[in-house]
């Protein structure tokens, strides 16, 4: 059982699963939370960041925090302006045409 599971009340966990075909139910697993901050109207500030931020705080596992309290690499999804991105001096497709993300790598 997973730490997820634990928090979860029995009428919120699944049914047991059985194997069919390539479904393989040992490795079915849930995220254990997700928190959403928006502004249906489509409106930018830092206050939807101060918001996204203390949600991440206050969920117990999904806030970045193991067991262990080192972490779990939890975070925020953010949009990056283009203009700021323009500003960097960062050659770039026009609005709409291009992402970004960030990698981790050892």
């Amino acid at each position: 059982m997973t730490h997820c599971e634990l928090q979860q009340p029995k009428s919120a966990q699944r049914t047991q699963k059985t194997h069919d075909g390539l479904y393989q139910p040992d490795y079915e697993h849930d995220a254990c939370g997700v928190g959403m901050v928006v502004n249906i109207h489509g409106g930018k500030s830092h206050e939807l960041v101060d918001n996204a931020l203390k949600v991440l705080e206050n969920m117990e596992h999904r806030g970045a925090e193991t067991r262990d309290k080192t972490g779990d690499g939890a975070g925020i999804m953010i949009q990056i302006p283009h203009e700021f991105i323009l500003l960097q001096g960062i050659p770039v497709p026009e609005k709409g045409k291009y992402g970004t993300g960030l990698v981790f790598l050892p």
